[in-house]
Parts: structure tokens; sequence; C-alpha cells
């Protein structure tokens, strides 16, 4: 069986982290899907979803630590050839990457306990972001 939804969010700029565990563990029940996987997609090359213990601590220092070895203020070819100030933005995106995949099990995401789920905005600018939810198993 396959089961899919789409969540909205609207997100600030650069560093602003959602959790999105709560709405993902909805849509996961609704699925009825008892074991399997989810699927977690960001649509969108500036944006990335990831794991982590969502807590204030953790939700400054990973965008800190992007911004320190991917910095804006680089002269990436991004910049050479779009001149859109986001180089590294799509940088920071991909060494996260734009997509999760999690065990479904008792028709519930299994997860960690001191562990969520995250969407991390890497551009420069708000955006109403698309995350494409894709539940497979019985």
């Amino acid at each position: 069986m396959i089961y899919q939804e789409e969540l909205e969010i609207s997100t600030k700029d650069n560093g602003d982290m959602h959790d999105l565990t709560p709405e993902l563990k909805e849509i996961v029940q609704k699925s009825q899907i008892q074991t399997g996987i989810a699927h977690i997609f960001n649509i969108g090359s500036t944006g990335a979803i990831g794991a982590i213990e969502f807590e204030p601590g953790l939700q400054k220092d990973l965008p800190e630590m992007l911004n320190k070895l991917i910095p804006a203020s680089r002269d990436y070819g991004h910049e050479q050839t779009w001149h859109d100030g986001n180089g590294h933005s799509h940088l920071q995106a991909t060494l996260l990457g734009p997509s999760i995949t999690v065990p479904v099990r008792h028709n519930d995401l299994e997860l960690g306990m001191w562990q969520q789920i995250f969407h991390l905005e890497c551009d420069i600018k708000s955006r109403r972001r698309r995350i494409v939810v894709t539940i497979y198993g019985e």
C-alpha cells in the first residue's frame, strides 16, 4: 500500500527551523499503514529535511554551524551565474539533503525519544514550502 500527502509551511529566511514531527505523525496515522517506511521530501533546492533533538540550543547551533562552514560572503559560482545572493543557501541545503526516510512501526514513526524531524530554511528570504510525505507499507 502507498499513501501520499503534502504539508505546506511558511518560513522566514536562512536558519528558520520547523519541527514537522506532530504533523508527520498525524499523516502516518491517517495512512493506516502499520509497518513500512515514511519518506519526507522538501520541494525546492534551498530547503533541507533532517532529524535532530529539536530544542532551542540546537535550533541555534545548526544554522550557525552551517553559516560558518558555508558562509554567505564567499564568491560562489552560483553568484556569478544568477547574482541572487543565495549560492550558500543551495550548498547548505545540499549538504543536509532534501529528504529523510523513517521506519513506520505500529502505525507510528519509529523515532528516538529525543529525535524529531525538522525542516531547515537555507534560503535568504521567506518561502512557502511544500513537503511531500510518501508512506509505503502494509
